[in-house]
């Protein structure tokens, strides 16, 4: 399934999506849940409503944190000119970063050097903490698409990521959840970004997510292993080669194969 998190009226709600792809000639539809399904058992409510008649928002909003794994790429390590590190590097991005498909990337005012870093992300569905690389897919209820967006000018005056990588809008999520992908067949997804520009569109990165170091299921059990893990958190599984800035005016894809795409227009930040 494709579950979403969507505004129609004033207050948001989540869906289960059902693409043109999935029913032939059918429009694109959304089938209304009566809850939230990270947070316990939901029913539809029997209401369906046209996909173009809502607006998707960030399909998680995690009520604790969001885990990144970085130099999870040989070839992104080597493209900034870093080794690959023997123990998984993590860092934490603010849930004040979140936004949703279609919202802004703001760029601050005080960074000249922003980059797109597009991602698969992980959905934690449950608790857990220690949990064995073999029992990894228990705990995961989903997959979706990432831009963990990073001021490189701050990355590297600070000498740590907190910053850099935490303003707000600087984690795109969405468009959805796809929990109906094994862990087995997230391990291998193409991943893509392009951004358009000027009327030009621009191929950044293009990778699969069989070139991880780490997989998966072993970063879900080195997070675990240090910070428990509650519904709704999210880890941010790395970024291939390819990263490069964007600027206000651009807008940035993410596509990942068997997901779909994530689209953020970028702003800049108000004087």
């Amino acid at each position: 399934m494709r579950i979403a998190r969507f505004v129609s009226g004033d207050n948001p709600a989540y869906g289960v999506v059902e693409l043109a792809q999935d029913n032939g000639d059918h429009p694109e539809t959304i089938s209304v849940l009566n809850g939230d399904p990270l947070a316990g058992a939901v029913n539809f409510t029997g209401e369906r409503l046209a996909l173009d008649d809502v607006r998707l928002v960030a399909p998680v909003i995690p009520r604790s944190k969001i885990v990144a794994v970085a130099r999870n790429y040989v070839a992104h390590a080597d493209e900034l000119g870093n080794d690959v590190p023997d123990v998984p590097m993590v860092f934490l991005k603010p849930n004040t970063s979140v936004v949703g498909p279609g919202e802004p990337i703001v760029y601050p005012r005080l960074s000249s050097a922003v980059d797109h870093e597009g991602e698969l992300a992980v959905v934690i569905g449950r608790i857990c903490k220690e949990v064995p690389v073999e029992r990894a897919h228990e705990v995961i209820f989903g997959y979706t698409c990432a831009n963990d967006v990073s001021a490189r000018d701050l990355q590297k005056s600070d000498g740590q990521w907190g910053r850099a990588k935490g303003f707000d809008t600087f984690c795109p999520l969405g468009p959805w959840i796809a929990t109906h992908l094994s862990l087995e067949e997230a391990g291998d997804l193409e991943v893509a970004v392009t951004i358009e520009r000027g009327g030009e569109v621009l191929e950044r990165q293009r990778a699969s997510t069989a070139l991880m170091v780490r997989s998966i299921a072993e970063m879900v059990s080195f997070v675990s292993a240090f910070t428990t893990l509650l519904p709704g958190d999210v880890i941010l599984t790395g970024t291939p080669a390819g990263v490069g800035r964007i600027e206000p005016g651009d807008v940035v894809h993410v596509d990942i194969e068997q997901i779909g795409r994530l689209s953020n227009p970028v702003v800049a930040q108000d004087v």
